[in-house]
Protein backbone atom coordinates (compact mmCIF):
# COMPACT_ATOMS: atom_id res chain seq x y z
CA UNK A 1 0.00 0.00 0.00
CA UNK A 2 1.45 3.66 -1.11
CA UNK A 3 -0.01 6.43 1.93
CA UNK A 4 1.14 9.69 2.12
CA UNK A 5 2.00 10.55 6.14
CA UNK A 6 3.16 13.77 7.57
CA UNK A 7 5.05 13.74 10.86
CA UNK A 8 3.98 16.90 13.26
CA UNK A 9 6.78 17.03 15.05
CA UNK A 10 9.76 18.30 16.77
CA UNK A 11 12.73 19.25 14.13
CA UNK A 12 13.94 16.06 13.58
CA UNK A 13 17.47 17.32 14.13
CA UNK A 14 16.73 17.85 17.49
CA UNK A 15 15.89 13.43 18.27
CA UNK A 16 17.84 11.03 19.82
CA UNK A 17 17.27 8.27 17.78
CA UNK A 18 18.26 5.49 19.67
CA UNK A 19 15.37 5.41 21.95
CA UNK A 20 12.79 7.83 19.81
CA UNK A 21 9.73 6.63 19.09
CA UNK A 22 8.67 8.73 16.34
CA UNK A 23 12.18 7.78 14.11
CA UNK A 24 10.82 4.02 14.72
CA UNK A 25 7.58 4.75 12.89
CA UNK A 26 9.61 7.06 10.43
CA UNK A 27 11.98 4.24 9.25
CA UNK A 28 9.58 1.26 9.01
CA UNK A 29 7.35 4.06 7.14
CA UNK A 30 10.11 4.77 4.92
CA UNK A 31 10.63 0.84 4.39
CA UNK A 32 7.07 0.39 3.66
CA UNK A 33 7.54 2.88 0.82
CA UNK A 34 5.13 5.84 2.24
CA UNK A 35 5.86 9.37 1.31
CA UNK A 36 6.89 10.50 4.16
CA UNK A 37 6.73 14.48 5.19
CA UNK A 38 7.83 16.49 8.01
CA UNK A 39 6.63 19.59 9.48
CA UNK A 40 7.04 21.35 12.98
CA UNK A 41 3.52 22.74 14.82
CA UNK A 42 4.86 26.29 14.33
CA UNK A 43 4.72 25.92 10.62
CA UNK A 44 0.68 25.47 10.68
CA UNK A 45 -1.35 28.46 9.31
CA UNK A 46 -4.87 28.74 9.32
CA UNK A 47 -6.12 30.98 6.83
CA UNK A 48 -10.26 31.37 5.95
CA UNK A 49 -10.61 27.73 7.01
CA UNK A 50 -7.88 25.89 5.59
CA UNK A 51 -4.87 24.30 7.27
CA UNK A 52 -1.73 24.96 5.69
CA UNK A 53 2.14 23.92 5.61
CA UNK A 54 5.51 24.33 4.15
CA UNK A 55 6.13 20.84 4.56
CA UNK A 56 9.91 18.78 3.53
CA UNK A 57 9.98 15.19 2.13
CA UNK A 58 11.78 12.99 4.50
CA UNK A 59 14.28 10.49 4.28
CA UNK A 60 15.63 8.84 7.22
CA UNK A 61 18.65 6.32 8.18
CA UNK A 62 19.52 4.72 11.40
CA UNK A 63 22.79 6.21 11.81
CA UNK A 64 23.22 9.09 14.71
CA UNK A 65 25.83 10.83 12.71
CA UNK A 66 23.77 11.04 9.87
CA UNK A 67 20.21 10.56 10.35
CA UNK A 68 18.14 12.75 8.13
CA UNK A 69 17.41 14.36 4.75
CA UNK A 70 14.98 16.56 4.20
CA UNK A 71 13.45 17.80 0.49
CA UNK A 72 12.66 21.24 -0.28
CA UNK A 73 9.43 22.96 1.62
CA UNK A 74 6.63 23.01 -0.15
CA UNK A 75 3.24 24.27 0.40
CA UNK A 76 0.59 22.28 1.46
CA UNK A 77 -3.39 22.10 2.31
CA UNK A 78 -2.92 18.83 3.51
CA UNK A 79 -5.80 17.61 0.83
CA UNK A 80 -3.34 14.93 -0.32
CA UNK A 81 -2.00 13.29 3.00
CA UNK A 82 -3.64 10.52 4.22
CA UNK A 83 -1.86 10.21 7.57
CA UNK A 84 -0.92 12.74 10.01
CA UNK A 85 0.55 11.70 13.22
CA UNK A 86 0.95 13.98 15.92
CA UNK A 87 4.36 13.33 17.47
CA UNK A 88 5.35 16.84 18.96
CA UNK A 89 6.65 16.21 22.66
CA UNK A 90 4.86 18.06 25.49
CA UNK A 91 4.82 20.42 27.73
CA UNK A 92 0.68 19.88 27.08
CA UNK A 93 -0.01 23.56 27.55
CA UNK A 94 -1.71 26.43 25.78
CA UNK A 95 1.00 26.16 22.69
CA UNK A 96 -0.24 22.31 22.33
CA UNK A 97 -3.96 22.60 22.68
CA UNK A 98 -3.90 25.74 20.10
CA UNK A 99 -2.59 23.07 17.69
CA UNK A 100 -5.08 20.50 18.48
CA UNK A 101 -8.04 22.94 17.51
CA UNK A 102 -5.97 24.00 14.35
CA UNK A 103 -5.72 20.07 13.07
CA UNK A 104 -9.56 19.79 13.38
CA UNK A 105 -9.87 21.79 10.41
CA UNK A 106 -7.84 19.37 8.60
CA UNK A 107 -9.62 17.65 5.25
CA UNK A 108 -11.65 15.36 6.63
CA UNK A 109 -10.23 12.91 4.97
CA UNK A 110 -6.91 13.04 6.95
CA UNK A 111 -7.11 10.80 9.80
CA UNK A 112 -5.44 12.48 12.55
CA UNK A 113 -3.60 9.92 14.79
CA UNK A 114 -4.55 10.62 17.99
CA UNK A 115 -8.00 12.13 17.61
CA UNK A 116 -6.54 16.09 17.87
CA UNK A 117 -9.65 16.93 20.02
CA UNK A 118 -9.24 13.91 22.20
CA UNK A 119 -5.26 14.39 22.81
CA UNK A 120 -6.98 17.90 24.19
CA UNK A 121 -8.87 16.23 26.72
CA UNK A 122 -7.14 13.64 27.63
CA UNK A 123 -4.11 15.00 29.51
CA UNK A 124 -1.97 11.95 30.70
CA UNK A 125 -2.78 12.73 35.08
CA UNK A 126 -6.18 13.46 34.05
CA UNK A 127 -7.81 10.80 31.81
CA UNK A 128 -6.74 8.36 34.50
CA UNK A 129 -8.84 9.84 37.49
CA UNK A 130 -12.14 8.35 35.43
CA UNK A 131 -10.50 5.08 36.71
CA UNK A 132 -10.24 5.73 40.25
CA UNK A 133 -10.44 1.90 41.06
CA UNK A 134 -7.56 0.72 39.32
CA UNK A 135 -5.39 4.22 40.96
CA UNK A 136 -3.67 4.44 44.26
CA UNK A 137 -5.27 6.76 46.21
CA UNK A 138 -5.19 10.64 44.39
CA UNK A 139 -5.63 14.06 44.76
CA UNK A 140 -5.58 16.47 42.47
CA UNK A 141 -5.80 20.27 44.24
CA UNK A 142 -4.05 23.78 44.91
CA UNK A 143 -5.29 23.88 48.72
CA UNK A 144 -2.27 23.34 50.61
CA UNK A 145 -4.28 21.95 53.72
CA UNK A 146 -6.31 19.09 52.04
CA UNK A 147 -2.51 18.41 50.48
CA UNK A 148 -1.05 17.91 53.94
CA UNK A 149 -3.78 16.63 55.42
CA UNK A 150 -3.09 13.83 52.27
CA UNK A 151 0.12 13.49 53.50
CA UNK A 152 -0.38 13.52 57.28
CA UNK A 153 -1.97 9.97 56.23
CA UNK A 154 0.05 8.88 53.71
CA UNK A 155 3.91 9.90 54.93
CA UNK A 156 5.97 9.71 52.37
CA UNK A 157 3.68 11.29 49.34
CA UNK A 158 4.71 12.17 45.48
CA UNK A 159 3.91 15.59 44.26
CA UNK A 160 3.86 15.76 40.61
CA UNK A 161 2.76 19.16 38.11
CA UNK A 162 -0.49 17.86 36.19
CA UNK A 163 1.27 18.82 32.74
CA UNK A 164 5.07 18.06 32.86
CA UNK A 165 6.58 15.30 30.73
CA UNK A 166 9.21 12.22 31.48
CA UNK A 167 9.26 12.58 35.02
CA UNK A 168 10.60 16.43 34.97
CA UNK A 169 9.04 18.84 37.93
CA UNK A 170 8.14 15.32 39.98
CA UNK A 171 9.04 15.25 44.03
CA UNK A 172 9.17 12.87 46.63
CA UNK A 173 7.98 14.60 50.12
CA UNK A 174 8.92 11.92 53.15
CA UNK A 175 7.49 12.06 56.51
CA UNK A 176 10.46 13.65 57.96
CA UNK A 177 10.47 16.47 55.81
CA UNK A 178 9.26 20.03 56.43
CA UNK A 179 6.04 19.51 54.04
CA UNK A 180 4.46 22.67 54.70
CA UNK A 181 7.46 24.41 53.56
CA UNK A 182 8.00 21.64 50.49
CA UNK A 183 3.94 22.47 49.14
CA UNK A 184 4.42 26.00 49.77
CA UNK A 185 7.32 26.21 47.05
CA UNK A 186 5.79 23.63 44.47
CA UNK A 187 2.31 26.12 44.58
CA UNK A 188 4.21 28.57 44.12
CA UNK A 189 6.29 27.21 40.82
CA UNK A 190 3.02 25.54 39.37
CA UNK A 191 -0.12 28.05 38.26
CA UNK A 192 -1.91 24.63 37.86
CA UNK A 193 -3.59 22.21 40.26
CA UNK A 194 -1.11 19.59 41.52
CA UNK A 195 -1.48 16.03 41.74
CA UNK A 196 0.03 13.63 45.12
CA UNK A 197 -0.23 10.12 45.53
CA UNK A 198 1.40 8.08 48.36
CA UNK A 199 4.26 6.80 46.91
CA UNK A 200 4.86 3.55 46.10
CA UNK A 201 7.31 1.49 47.13
CA UNK A 202 6.71 -1.16 44.49
CA UNK A 203 8.28 1.23 42.19
CA UNK A 204 11.60 0.04 43.14
CA UNK A 205 10.56 -3.15 41.11
CA UNK A 206 9.56 -0.73 38.18
CA UNK A 207 7.07 1.47 36.48
CA UNK A 208 6.08 -0.97 33.72
CA UNK A 209 5.34 1.17 30.27
CA UNK A 210 2.58 -0.35 27.72
CA UNK A 211 2.27 0.19 24.51
CA UNK A 212 -1.65 -0.15 23.32
CA UNK A 213 -2.66 -0.05 19.59
CA UNK A 214 -6.48 0.41 18.67
CA UNK A 215 -7.26 -0.78 22.65
CA UNK A 216 -4.88 -3.62 22.66
CA UNK A 217 -1.58 -4.17 24.68
CA UNK A 218 0.96 -5.03 22.23
CA UNK A 219 4.32 -4.51 24.38
CA UNK A 220 5.96 -3.35 27.96
CA UNK A 221 9.10 -2.29 29.06
CA UNK A 222 9.63 -1.96 32.65
CA UNK A 223 11.76 0.78 33.64
CA UNK A 224 13.57 0.34 36.74
CA UNK A 225 14.48 3.49 38.75
CA UNK A 226 18.09 4.26 38.69
CA UNK A 227 19.95 3.90 42.29
CA UNK A 228 19.45 6.44 44.55
CA UNK A 229 16.07 7.65 42.28
CA UNK A 230 12.43 6.86 42.64
CA UNK A 231 11.87 8.37 39.78
CA UNK A 232 11.47 5.47 36.58
CA UNK A 233 11.59 7.57 33.68
CA UNK A 234 14.29 6.42 30.93
CA UNK A 235 14.88 10.18 30.67
CA UNK A 236 16.44 10.17 34.44
CA UNK A 237 18.06 7.31 33.99
CA UNK A 238 15.39 4.36 34.38
CA UNK A 239 16.65 1.33 33.49
CA UNK A 240 14.65 -0.44 30.91
CA UNK A 241 13.74 -4.03 30.97
CA UNK A 242 11.65 -6.34 28.70
CA UNK A 243 8.72 -7.24 30.61
CA UNK A 244 4.97 -9.57 30.15
CA UNK A 245 1.79 -8.69 31.11
CA UNK A 246 0.36 -9.87 34.62
CA UNK A 247 -2.77 -10.82 34.73
CA UNK A 248 -3.29 -7.59 36.58
CA UNK A 249 -1.87 -5.65 33.68
CA UNK A 250 -4.19 -7.27 31.11
CA UNK A 251 -7.23 -6.57 33.35
CA UNK A 252 -6.59 -2.74 33.74
CA UNK A 253 -5.92 -2.56 29.59
CA UNK A 254 -9.36 -4.16 29.27
CA UNK A 255 -11.12 -1.63 31.82
CA UNK A 256 -9.69 1.29 29.65
CA UNK A 257 -10.33 0.11 26.36
CA UNK A 258 -13.59 1.03 25.57
CA UNK A 259 -12.63 4.77 26.63
CA UNK A 260 -9.95 4.80 24.02
CA UNK A 261 -11.97 3.55 21.57
CA UNK A 262 -14.90 5.76 21.63
CA UNK A 263 -12.29 8.25 21.98
CA UNK A 264 -10.33 7.47 19.03
CA UNK A 265 -6.97 7.30 20.77
CA UNK A 266 -5.26 4.52 18.68
CA UNK A 267 -1.64 5.38 20.11
CA UNK A 268 -1.34 4.86 24.07
CA UNK A 269 1.01 4.23 26.77
CA UNK A 270 0.11 3.26 29.94
CA UNK A 271 2.09 3.31 33.02
CA UNK A 272 1.82 0.98 35.82
CA UNK A 273 3.38 0.63 39.28
CA UNK A 274 2.67 -2.76 41.14
CA UNK A 275 -1.23 -3.06 40.65
CA UNK A 276 -1.94 0.71 39.87
CA UNK A 277 -3.04 2.53 36.95
CA UNK A 278 -0.87 5.87 37.10
CA UNK A 279 -0.71 7.29 32.92
CA UNK A 280 -2.68 7.00 30.40
CA UNK A 281 -0.52 8.74 27.93
CA UNK A 282 -1.87 9.92 25.09
CA UNK A 283 0.41 13.12 23.64
CA UNK A 284 3.50 10.96 22.51
CA UNK A 285 3.89 7.80 23.74
CA UNK A 286 7.59 5.90 24.03
CA UNK A 287 9.03 2.87 24.71
CA UNK A 288 8.79 1.06 21.50
CA UNK A 289 12.56 0.87 20.28
CA UNK A 290 13.82 -0.18 22.99
CA UNK A 291 11.18 -2.71 23.35
CA UNK A 292 12.03 -4.69 19.91
CA UNK A 293 16.18 -3.92 20.86
CA UNK A 294 15.32 -6.10 24.09
CA UNK A 295 13.83 -8.79 21.78
CA UNK A 296 10.11 -7.95 21.77
CA UNK A 297 7.81 -6.96 19.43
CA UNK A 298 8.24 -4.93 16.65
CA UNK A 299 5.64 -2.61 17.45
CA UNK A 300 6.14 0.00 14.76
CA UNK A 301 5.02 -2.52 12.36
CA UNK A 302 2.41 -3.36 14.21
CA UNK A 303 1.22 -0.23 13.94
CA UNK A 304 1.40 0.41 10.39
CA UNK A 305 0.00 -2.99 9.39
CA UNK A 306 -3.19 -1.35 11.86
CA UNK A 307 -3.01 1.89 10.14
CA UNK A 308 -3.42 0.08 6.49
CA UNK A 309 -6.44 -1.47 7.61
CA UNK A 310 -8.21 2.40 7.93
CA UNK A 311 -7.48 2.46 3.74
Amino acid sequence: MSLRVAFQMDHISSLNIEGDTTFALCLEAQKRNYKIFHYTPEALTYENGLIKAPIESLDVTDDKKNHFALGPAIQSDFSDIDILLMRQEPPFDMNYITYTHLLEHLPTSVKVINKPASVRNAPEKLLVAFFKELMPETIISRDKDAILNFQGVHKDIVVKPLYGKGGEGIILVKKEDDASAIISEFLDNEREPIMIQPFLPEVKFGDKRIIILNGEPVGCLNRIPAEGEFRSNLGVGGIPKLSELSNNDKKICEKIKSTLLDMDLFFVGIDVIGDYLTEINVTCPTGVRQIKKLGGPDIPNLFWNQVEDFF
